[in-house]
């Protein structure tokens, strides 16, 4: 998949070549970190993919299909991928669907994309391959500014607790600072900063976000006033 289609032609959406310059360096990280939940979601049952003949044949079914990309053939590995979907056994189909996905993205096809990572979100039961699905198709609005698409898609996400907050945050960061909401995206920058448990390179990239955000004029929320004269009732 492509990342930098994803975020392709952004650089009219936003206001600040300091901030352009960041998109375009950590962009690629953003959906990398999607793409890793991805494979150790698999990975917790790839062992299982090999344990007879028919996961073996599922299993050169869908690599098939990167091979007829690698050689151009974009109709031969859709093919292959929905033989896949329609015969493979274990995630072989699981994978497929995603791929699919991911090539209607590299393809410039956006809502299609969208659509098909929302279909997969739908029919999924595990909680955290809908997730995925879900964080794929937030980040596929964040070049629009669609805050309302993004938060729809992954604000369930941004609560203690779920490993994928501190990435939800930043997509949606991301999404409202496209949008022009500063001092939101600030929050959310400022959030991440805050979570221990947030990854070194992704707290860089949040630091990088927020100074930022702050030379562009954003303010986090100030106190209410009941909340400024508490302590001096106490």
């Amino acid at each position: 998949m492509s990342e930098d289609r994803i975020f392709s032609e952004i650089d009219e959406e936003l206001r600040s070549e300091r901030m352009q310059a960041l998109w375009r360096q950590f962009g690629p990280w953003v959906i990398g970190a999607a793409v890793l939940v991805v494979i150790l979601v698999g990975a917790n049952e790839g062992w299982r993919w090999y344990k007879n003949d028919i996961a073996s044949r599922s299993s050169d079914q869908f690599y098939a299909a990167f091979e007829l990309l690698d050689e151009g053939d974009i109709e031969g590995a859709q093919a292959a991928l929905n033989e896949t979907i329609a015969t493979g056994s274990g995630q072989y189909p699981l994978l497929a669907q995603f791929s699919q996905a991911a090539l209607l993205a590299e393809e410039g096809k956006m809502e299609e994309a969208t659509a098909a990572y929302d279909a997969l979100a739908n029919s999924q039961t595990h909680p955290r391959v809908r997730e995925v699905a879900l964080y794929l198709a937030a980040s596929l609005r964040v070049e629009e500014g669609d805050v309302a698409g993004v938060q729809a898609r992954i604000g369930g996400l941004i609560e203690p607790g779920n490993p994928m907050r501190n990435i939800a945050r930043e997509i949606l960061g991301l999404a409202q600072y496209v949008a022009g909401e500063r001092d939101a995206a600030l929050q959310n920058f400022t959030d991440i900063l805050s979570d221990p448990l947030a990854s070194v390179g992704l707290q860089r990239r949040a630091q990088l976000y927020e100074a930022q955000l702050r030379a562009e004029g954003a303010q986090l929320p100030g106190p209410t006033a009941s909340e400024a004269i508490a302590p001096a009732n106490e």
